[in-house]
């Protein structure tokens, strides 16, 4: 072998061994962040009934809500993507347009192109994000008819940030793997490798900033909306806590979130989407992102991918907590 190949191969298996280390150091960091809140359970026992039940239940109910509306998830991104310099053509021209031409031009199975990452990533979002709202809420009222819209809002901003920055590497790789199409990308590991390789650890975090100005929007809106609503339809007397209640909770907290949340969500997935191989990012920031999309594109480009967005966000939250609720009940 050459010493060219030799140090190629070297190099390679420098870069394996540095991304074995990272994600052993990303799973472990996952960990302590759970042990850590589990401390806070036992020192504040004494005060309220914390419990890993919300952890769970949040995790598995994120898991069946994200297969189940994966689909319209995939158009979305495509949708936002769509008009930035390496994707200039309009090859969609709405949700339903394009379901139909990714399932013609590359099959069925890349519908659910990224699902891999997507699902890793609700384990560790979704179950963070539930579990430390319902946490820090038990922290400030005991009892949950004592709850405030502005302690809810609180308590899902914090859950919100803390969940998505920590969640963040396996969502660039679900975007970028939605973005590529079925034909053109390879595993999910390859692409955790892939990425790390040509843009370093900084790449996994590409768009970190604006995920969590998204994340703190989308649970600081949809958690506290779901909260007061099933509250007051409960306590007016028309409905109980029934699965109506749940449903139509669910609905109002899903529109309320697509529309808060729209445009920060079309600058991250265009952030985490750029490749940054030269040291020039397009978008330096969140703001510079929403000025230059506003700029070139126009107001409402950043309402790009809004109906996949809020059709998504609307069943997706119907799904999740439906299956949320019925998880607390059967008290497993």
């Amino acid at each position: 072998m050459s010493s060219r190949g030799v140090i190629k191969s070297g190099s390679t298996m420098l870069h394996d061994v540095r991304l074995q280390q990272f994600l052993y150091l990303y799973l472990g960091g996952l960990l302590l962040f759970l042990a850590g809140l589990h401390h806070v359970e036992a020192a504040t026992t004494e005060m309220t009934n914390l419990n890993w039940k919300p952890f769970i239940y949040g995790g598995m109910a994120s898991i069946v809500a994200e297969f189940g509306t994966f689909p319209i998830d995939l158009t979305k991104t495509r949708l936002q993507v769509q008009g930035q310099s390496q994707y200039m053509e309009v090859r969609y021209r709405g949700m339903f347009h394009a379901l139909f031409k990714i399932g013609k031009e590359e099959g069925i199975k890349a519908l659910y192109s990224g699902i891999s990452p997507a699902l890793l990533r609700q384990a560790s979002y979704g179950t963070i994000k539930i579990g430390t709202y319902n946490t820090l809420k038990r922290l400030f009222v005991t009892h949950p008819e004592d709850e405030t819209m502005v302690i809810n809002v609180f308590c899902g901003v914090v859950s919100g940030v803390l969940s998505s920055s920590l969640a963040n590497p396996t969502d660039v790789v679900k975007i970028r793997m939605q973005a590529q199409g079925s034909l053109l990308q390879g595993s999910m590991m390859s692409n955790f490798i892939s990425i790390y390789q040509t843009e370093g650890t900084r790449g996994l975090w590409r768009g970190v900033i604006p995920t969590a100005q998204r994340a703190a929007i989308v649970v600081g809106v949809e958690l506290p909306v779901y909260d007061i609503t099933k509250k007051h339809l409960i306590k007016s007397g028309t409905m109980g806590d029934t699965i109506l209640t749940h449903f139509i909770s669910s609905f109002m907290c899903g529109l309320a979130g697509a529309l808060a949340s729209n445009p920060v969500d079309v600058v991250r997935t265009r952030m985490m989407n750029q490749r940054v191989l030269s040291g020039n990012p397009m978008y330096k920031g969140t703001l510079d992102g929403v000025m230059q999309t506003w700029k070139n594109e126009g107001f409402f480009a950043l309402y790009k991918g809004f109906w996949p967005n809020w059709l998504r966000l609307g069943p997706w939250n119907i799904i999740f907590f439906i299956t949320f609720e019925q998880l607390k009940k059967l008290n497993l």
